[in-house]
């Protein structure tokens, strides 16, 4: 009897992910504690069914991709709101919308094109900056966590400044700390974009040379 990779305990960990993500986005632009705990609560469980993937051996290709999209359109739709609370940075929210959506996009079919199994699978002779980011799990989950408490805090800082620490709210604080990874992680993402671009040429130009070769 072939197994069901959809109710893989990873798979039914990213359904409720989805869940709590939905959850969140129907809270935001009103009760700020409900939205928060369900969203973070969603971004917790993405290292869960990780480990419960390599645990279990239940790692799917499938799981891969509804991880990167649920991770995509949880940061998109959180954009969106801060877009509609910061009309004044409206731009660089749009910005960030596009970069992140394009970067993972084309390094995703990059790494299809190449013939990679997984699109965190870096040749070490790649750059060594995108090969650090997908190798080492803690500098992934430092720039993942950071940039996504960077974008968090901005929602509560809407409401509130949160508990006073060091004469300032806490989750003010908490922005200004992590603003320089949200840009680095932007940075990343970006050379992450040119890499891609610059892999996906050399197939165009290996395949042009081949179509080239059978014509003569």
């Amino acid at each position: 009897m072939s197994e069901n990779i959809f109710l893989f305990v990873p798979n039914l960990i990213g359904y409720a992910r989805i869940l709590l993500a939905i959850i969140s986005f129907y809270y935001m632009p009103t009760n700020y504690l409900k939205a928060t705990f369900c969203y973070l609560l969603s971004g917790f469980l993405d290292a869960i069914d990780g480990y419960a993937a390599r645990w279990l051996n239940q790692g799917t290709k499938f799981g891969a991709m509804l991880d990167q999209l649920t991770d995509r359109c949880a940061t998109m739709c959180l954009l969106v709101v801060l877009s509609c609370f910061y009309p004044k940075w409206m731009i660089l929210f749009q910005l960030s919308m596009a970069i992140d959506i394009a970067g993972h996009w084309i390094h995703l079919h990059g790494s299809m094109m190449q013939g990679k199994t997984s699109h965190k699978f870096i040749d070490p002779s790649s750059n060594p900056i995108i090969h650090l980011y997908y190798t080492s799990r803690p500098v992934l989950f430092f720039m993942c966590a950071g940039n996504e408490l960077f974008y968090s805090m901005l929602y509560l800082v809407y409401f509130t400044s949160g508990p006073t620490v060091l004469g300032i709210g806490l989750f003010k604080l908490l922005v200004y700390l992590t603003t320089p990874i949200a840009i680095v992680k932007t940075l990343i993402t970006l050379l992450q974009m040119y890499v891609a671009s610059v892999n996906i040429s050399i197939i165009d130009v290996n395949d042009r040379a081949i179509e080239s070769k059978k014509k003569h």
